[in-house]
């Protein structure tokens, strides 16, 4: 019998700019480590509803999307099963409340980031600091293009 035909599944991260930072919550669950607050995108469900929902279930914040910084797919990204994530940028008011599936909530700056970092987090996290260096887009993302 052949094997059932399987999808990735979607999900989105929210690096969340509030004023002292970047967001990043601690998991509950496995895979454990710090991340960058997300989820899985419900059916019916847009990816810019999700990462509304998830920033405010995860953090307490309410957040403003305001850029997409790549979707990451590879498919050893979560140990769990084949996901892709749509990462979006955000800026909020306020300070994070650990909720959901976080047991705490911080923010971090790209010189004191926490350990470990969950899933490709690193990889995303990289990229995002480039990006708000200054970077070129095409430059930060090129590796990802030509990757097999």
């Amino acid at each position: 019998m052949a094997d059932p035909y399987r999808n990735p599944l979607p999900t989105v991260d929210i690096i969340i700019q509030v004023s002292a930072g970047i967001v990043l919550i601690e998991r509950k669950n496995p895979p454990f480590g710090w991340a960058i607050p997300g989820g899985f995108v419900d059916y019916g469900e847009s990816v810019e509803a999700c990462a509304r929902r998830e920033s405010k279930e995860e953090t307490g914040l309410d957040v403003r999307l305001t850029d997409l910084l790549y979707v990451y797919s590879r498919p050893d990204r979560d140990p769990r099963h084949h996901t892709l994530t749509t990462v979006f940028l955000a800026e909020a008011d306020g300070h994070p409340v650990a909720a959901d599936d976080a047991i705490s909530a911080g923010v971090f700056d790209s010189r004191k980031l926490p350990d470990p970092l969950a899933f490709d987090h690193a990889i995303i996290l990289s990229d995002y600091f480039q990006y708000r260096q200054g970077v070129d887009r095409k430059r930060i993302l090129q590796p990802h293009l030509i990757r097999p």
